[in-house]
Order: C-alpha cells, then sequence, then structure tokens
C-alpha cells in the first residue's frame, strides 16, 4: 500500500446487484459492499477495503499542491476517453502545470440510481488505468447516490495533491512584451470528440480527444530548465480563455498566428462545416506556455521530444497593450481582435 495509510474495514459481503440502487448510498451494508468489494479492486487498491474516508499521506520536505475539480461531462464516453479518464488526468494537468509532482487523489462518485454496474466498472477500470499511467495514487473518496432524475447518470469529484518541484511559475502577471507564446499539441480534439458523439454527426474517421496527462511535458520543461512564465492546461472554453485571462492579468496583448496553431483536419473541417473556431474548444491534454524572449523555439523542441507534446509549435507571442487584450493573425497576415465566447460552445464537456 505504499507509504500512505488508509483505513475503513469492511465485510465480505456476496453481493449480486446489476444496477446502482439507493441503497448504495445509504452508509450501511450495501454501500460497504459496492465500495470495498467493487470499487476499490477496479482502482488498484492493495485490498479490498483499502479506500476509507480520509488517507494519511506521509510528510514531504518540499511544498504541497492542491487542486479541486468536478466532472459532468455527457456523454460519459467518448472516443480518446471516458468521465473516468477526463477526471484524473484533469485533476492531474491542473497539478502538473502549477509545478508540481502529482501524488496523490481523491475520488468522490454522484451516482444517478438506475446506473448499470458494468457502466460504473468501466468507467472506474479507466480511472486506475489512468491513474497508473499519470503516477498517482487514489487514496480516498466518497460515495453518494441520488434518485433518478437527480443527474445525469455519474459525476464525479476529485481533490488532487502534489508537491512543489523547484519553483513554481509565476503565473500571467509575470509576463512581459517579447514574450512568446508556445502550444503542447493539436487544439480543439476534445471538444470536437465529443460534439460529434453527443450530437452523431457520424464523422469518419472519428475525431479523438487529446486527453492525456502533462506531466511528462511539464517535467521535459524543466529539464530542458525553460524560463517558463505560464502555463495553463487549455480545457473548456479553449486557449482563447486562456489567452484572455492571460492578457487581464497582465495587462498586455496577447496575439496567436493562426496558421501556425496546430489543428488536425478533422478538427479544422468540423469547425469549418458548423461556423465555430477551434480556438475555442475544450482541449484536455494540451496547455499554452509563456516563456521569455528568446527561448520559445528551444521549449517547443523540448516539449517535442515527449510523446503527449510531439506537436509543440511557437504560436504567438506578447506585446504592449494596445486597443485589443487578444489578436489572431489571419494567413493573409492581417489581424483581427479575437473574441472571448460569452457562453459555452458545447455545455456539460468536461
Amino acid at each position: 500500500m505504499s507509504d500512505v495509510q488508509r483505513g475503513w474495514t469492511c465485510p465480505v459481503v456476496h453481493d449480486q446487484t446489476d444496477r446502482i440502487t439507493l441503497a448504495h448510498g445509504e452508509g450501511r451494508r450495501a454501500m460497504r459492499t459496492l465500495i470495498g468489494k467493487r470499487i476499490a479492486p477496479l482502482l488498484g487498491a492493495a485490498d479490498s477495503c483499502a479506500l476509507g474516508d480520509a488517507a494519511v499521506l506521509p510528510v514531504i520536505d518540499r511544498p504541497v499542491v492542491m487542486t479541486t475539480d468536478s466532472f459532468v461531462v455527457s456523454p460519459l464516453f467518448f472516443p480518446g476517453g471516458d468521465i473516468g479518464t477526463l477526471a484524473v488526468n484533469g485533476t492531474v494537468n491542473d497539478l502538473a502545470v502549477a509545478g508540481s509532482l502529482p501524488r496523490w487523489i481523491s475520488l468522490a462518485l454522484i451516482i444517478e440510481e438506475g446506473l448499470p454496474w458494468e457502466t460504473l466498472a468501466r468507467v472506474l477500470e479507466s480511472v486506475g488505468r489512468a491513474a497508473r499511467a499519470a503516477g498517482v495514487e487514489v487514496v480516498t473518496g466518497d460515495t453518494k447516490v441520488v434518485p433518478r432524475g437527480a443527474a445525469d447518470q455519474l459525476f464525479i469529484n476529485t481533490t488532487g495533491v502534489g508537491e512543489l518541484i523547484g519553483d513554481a511559475p509565476h503565473g500571467p502577471a509575470s509576463l512581459r512584451p517579447g514574450d512568446e507564446l508556445v502550444g503542447s499539441g493539436r487544439i480543439g480534439q476534445h471538444g470536437v470528440a465529443v460534439m460529434a458523439v453527443r450530437e452523431e454527426l457520424g464523422l469518419e474517421p472519428p475525431p479523438v480527444s487529446d486527453c492525456a496527462p502533462l506531466v511528462e511535458a511539464v517535467a521535459a520543461l524543466r529539464r530542458a530548465a525553460m524560463p517558463v512564465r505560464a502555463m495553463r492546461d487549455a480545457t473548456r472554453g479553449g486557449v482563447a480563455t486562456v489567452l484572455h485571462e492571460w492578457a487581464g492579468e497582465s495587462g498586455l496583448t496577447l496575439w496567436v498566428d493562426e496558421p501556425r496553431v496546430p489543428i488536425s483536419p478533422v478538427v479544422r473541417g468540423t469547425c469549418e462545416l458548423l461556423g465555430i473556431e477551434a480556438i475555442h474548444m475544450a482541449n484536455e491534454g494540451t496547455m499554452l506556455v509563456a516563456v521569455e524572449a528568446g527561448y520559445g523555439d528551444a521549449a517547443a523542441e523540448a516539449l517535442r521530444r515527449v510523446p503527449v507534446s510531439s506537436r509543440a509549435s511557437v504560436i504567438g507571442g506578447v506585446v504592449a497593450r494596445n486597443s485589443e487584450p487578444v489578436l489572431v493573425r489571419r494567413a493573409t497576415g492581417r489581424e483581427f481582435p479575437l473574441d472571448e465566447p460569452t457562453g459555452a460552445v458545447l455545455p456539460r464537456i468536461c
């Protein structure tokens, strides 16, 4: 069980229920059986009763970084992942871009009554695989069951804890004119993948979500000693939202060169067909990195050395504030304001 102490004893009870019932959320025998005999083993717990209400974590000699998030994607399963991989990678990535090494995750499940056990098992198996791939442990959690209609099958809440490695990025307030912006990979993959399934667009080949941990990408920048100003995984609202948030916090203007932004043909085609911008679509394994002037190409090269960021490139930069907070340079060379969406392009995306 490594160096994490976990409690909670649970009796050996045989249960053949193939759907989640309200009894599974009442804190009694059915709930103990669900967690101890079904949930914990799928998460890779060392024994069937390893997940308790609290975990005792070892003392570490570095500052601790913590994040929390909730996941409500619809549908639960999409090409490239599901709500389980999304929950782990989304939490891990928030820790990674804050400059930490992700270590532990809590997992809270809000389950709608009637959810087939087979569906929950698939999600939990994905959680276990994603956690192992990212090098984190699921150490504690909670389970609640709500009546039919009170939730859309399954919601997940997580809290992640990591240890800070070196100095944390100073953040967007530290941006300076001349700084360069690097995108770690193709944009819009997650948003278009979920949209294609939800709206039954019938795309061939289907777009695949970029849902993946960014731990190795951040480590590559650290090994290369890149002078990183800010890092952010571009989730809801996509790269456009990150650009506007950074422009607001820095008081500067950020620009992107559209032809240099990596976009897959299927995402580009889908966005053109639907009249939307890929830069506004969600990502779950792509980040935006701001580095000091002159280090953009070196940062992109460092990122390309690991698979998750093999398509990294310099996509823009930072200049003194002008009339617009964010500009996009089109293929014609002309610059246009890049609007920030006032509403979600696609709700229930993560």
